[in-house]
């Protein structure tokens, strides 16, 4: 009985060893292992070529540009800041600039501008003259200039495109609202089911009001980041509905026909400039081909009678 109890004990401790070992050092645990090291070395190799795989912007110029504009920031008075951001944000804030992007546009302009001028000149003349100095002085001027006139460029695009889609949003506002939704719910299902500057500046007032803010104030920002006469028409009148207590859906249907009323004078009106517009191409583009045309023949031969050309 005895060595049958201790045959059982060798036995269950065997079988136990037998366990440990097998999980141990069994061929999913081992290939586990091994592809565990693979991928800690892939990682490795991974993090030291992934400064190399971004690309030259990323890796280069994006960190010079951030301490440059951490340098301008400084140097930046705050209502010149705010005059920026302002300019900025009426042209969307293209590609996330700030204002000491700007600044430092200006800054490159100013002195790259005449530099690239006094090479052109060298090569032209050979020589600097007062004509150089006087076309480098106005080369600095234009490259200071130039990002304004960029963010001018955009901001009347932005607000052209805003102007074309503000009617057709208030139809849609007009409908769903009528057919039973909140403002700020049929706000949100256009938002969602269009694009471009309008519907995400109304995306970004909704934002700003689901972080507690008024829709009065929401409204205003809106206003101020857009400055399109029609969109502020619309929000002073939103913003009386909610004062008075207006139905919506009023507002929202007579606003409607007065934008695309408004849209069609603006349409004859751009329609009515357009011959003004195509007196300076046809004189200078046109006008000389046709004059040359008809006139040159008669030219020539008068040249011929009268032995002017042989």
């Amino acid at each position: 009985m005895e060595i049958l109890i201790v045959a059982l004990v060798f036995a269950a401790v065997g079988v136990f060893a037998y366990m440990l070992l097998s999980m141990a050092f069994s061929e999913e645990r081992q290939v586990a292992k091994a592809l565990r090291a693979v991928s800690d070395w892939e990682g490795g190799q991974a993090a030291d070529a992934e400064p190399l795989l971004k690309p030259f912007r990323a890796r280069v110029f994006a960190p010079a540009v951030g301490r440059a504009a951490g340098a301008l920031r400084s140097a930046l008075p705050a209502n010149s800041r705010a005059a920026l951001q302002h300019r900025l944000d009426l042209a969307g804030s293209p590609g996330g600039i700030t204002p000491e992007s700007v600044l430092g546009a200006r800054i490159v302009g100013i002195v790259v501008a005449p530099g690239v001028t006094a090479i052109v000149a060298w090569l032209v003349s050979g020589r600097f003259s007062v004509y150089s100095a006087t076309f480098m002085a106005l080369a600095a001027i234009t490259g200071w200039f130039v990002p304004d006139l960029y963010l001018m460029q955009l901001r009347m695009r932005r607000q052209n495109a805003i102007r074309r889609a503000l009617p057709d949003m208030l139809d849609m506002l007009t409908i769903s609202v009528q057919a039973g939704l909140g403002f700020d719910m049929a706000l949100a299902k256009l938002v969602r089911n269009t694009s471009g500057p309008l519907a995400e500046e109304f995306g970004r007032m909704l934002n700003e009001v689901q972080s507690g803010i008024s829709r009065r104030d929401g409204l205003r920002r809106l206003g101020e980041r857009t400055d399109v006469p029609e969109l502020n028409n619309f929000i002073m009148a939103m913003i009386q509905a909610d004062v008075f207590g207006v139905s919506v859906s009023g507002i929202l249907r007579s606003q409607s026909g007065e934008m695309r009323k408004r849209r069609k004078q603006s349409a004859e009106e751009q329609a009515q400039k357009a011959p003004v517009k195509m007196v300076f191409p046809i004189i200078f583009c046109i006008l000389p081909a046709t004059m040359l045309v008809i006139l040159g023949p008669a030219v020539i031969a008068i040249g011929r009678a009268f032995g002017l050309i042989h």
